[in-house]
């Protein structure tokens, strides 16, 4: 079971175990699996946005550098990083 699911679909949850979701005072959550099978975390693209994004090392290179072959190639290699995720 995704519990970050549970925890975004049953506000009311504070802890999960195996496939059981409890409530602050101990009291199990009924919970509807399809529905926690079924959410996709709006903030996914973050995580993946962050690992393919290029240094910005390279950018503060071609800035230092004044090149602007290289800070535009930064730019275009982030726009496609976020073509590839959209949020």
């Amino acid at each position: 079971m995704n519990a970050q699911s549970v925890y975004a679909l049953y506000p009311q949850v504070i802890k999960t175990v195996e496939d059981k979701a409890f409530d602050v005072n101990g009291n199990q959550v009924e919970i509807d699996m399809g529905a926690v099978n079924a959410w996709v975390d709006p903030d996914a693209y973050k995580s993946k946005r962050a690992a393919e994004y290029p240094p910005m090392a390279d950018y503060l290179d071609g800035v230092v550098k004044g090149d602007q072959a290289q800070i535009d190639a930064y730019i275009a290699a982030c726009l496609a990083v976020k073509a590839k995720y959209p949020k």
